[in-house]
């Protein structure tokens, strides 16, 4: 590993913590270089404290939510198995922090070349969120998420978020939580500038999708057209709503998914 000159000002040493934590960061940097989701740098350091199933503080109390995935579960085990004690360095497009004070990042662990979202996904510990807006990010995100599906692996194994779209009670259930929803799709039908796509023949209770005008041309533009969803079966992610019967609005293209491409 060549550590960049800027380090290490000519003359000058630095006691060994430094050191190791400039040798880390420069390895996390290096590492991050290799995933989709390696965006700017934004800082590094030691996990003291797991907050949540995907938060945590570091050493020098920042609090930090790892970004693009969700969790259903309050279980802290995953997170705190892979980085409770260990170095870690942040990447984003951003280090502003959200509502609540946290600062969102993908996270790398020392010279991994997977971010830690990537791990809890291939575990099965954690569902991608698809509001990712970089495409290269997303589907890497995606990807890791693939093989916990197909096995049922973790949360893919029982009901918690996955639900079936025929079942509106059990999916109303989650109001206001992350849910992963899949079917067949009965109809699509338009209504001023929202498109419906439709599960049952009850309106105003069974499950649907609702997509914006606005939304439209990036979902068409990823190679899914609205209208032709009619009779397939499809797979939905993100929060439920409970208007009428429970919905779920797609904002960002990866929220949507044909089964089985």
């Amino acid at each position: 590993m060549v550590v960049p000159h800027e380090i290490f000002p000519r003359g000058k040493s630095l006691p060994a913590a430094a050191l190791l934590c400039a040798l880390n960061f420069a390895a996390g940097t290096a590492a991050a270089a290799a995933s989709a989701c390696g965006f700017e740098p934004q800082g590094e350091g030691r996990v003291s404290a797991i907050i949540d199933a995907r938060s945590f503080r570091m050493d020098d109390g920042r609090e930090v939510r790892l970004a693009g995935i969700e969790v259903v579960t309050d279980d802290t085990a995953a997170l705190a198995s892979l980085v409770a004690g260990r170095s870690v360095t942040l990447h984003g497009q951003t280090d502003a922090p959200d509502r609540y004070g946290r600062q969102p990042a993908f996270v790398f662990l020392d010279d991994a070349d997977s971010t830690v979202q990537g791990m809890l996904l291939e575990r099965g510990a954690a569902l991608a969120s698809g509001t990712v807006a970089d495409k290269a990010c997303a589907a890497e995100l995606a990807a890791s998420e693939a093989p916990a599906r197909q096995s049922k692996r973790g949360l893919w194994a029982g009901s918690a978020a996955i639900k079936n779209a025929e079942s509106p009670d059990d999916i109303l259930a989650r109001v206001g939580q992350f849910t992963v929803v899949e079917g067949k799709v009965l109809s699509v039908r338009q209504a001023g500038s929202v498109t419906y796509v439709n599960f049952g023949r009850r309106w105003t209770r069974d499950f649907a999708v609702t997509i914006s005008r606005r939304v439209e041309p990036a979902i068409e533009a990823a190679g899914i057209s609205p209208k032709a969803l009619e009779n397939r079966r499809i797979r939905v992610r993100g929060v439920v709503e409970g208007r009428t019967g429970p919905r779920i609005e797609v904002l960002r293209v990866g929220q949507i998914e044909v089964a089985g491409r």
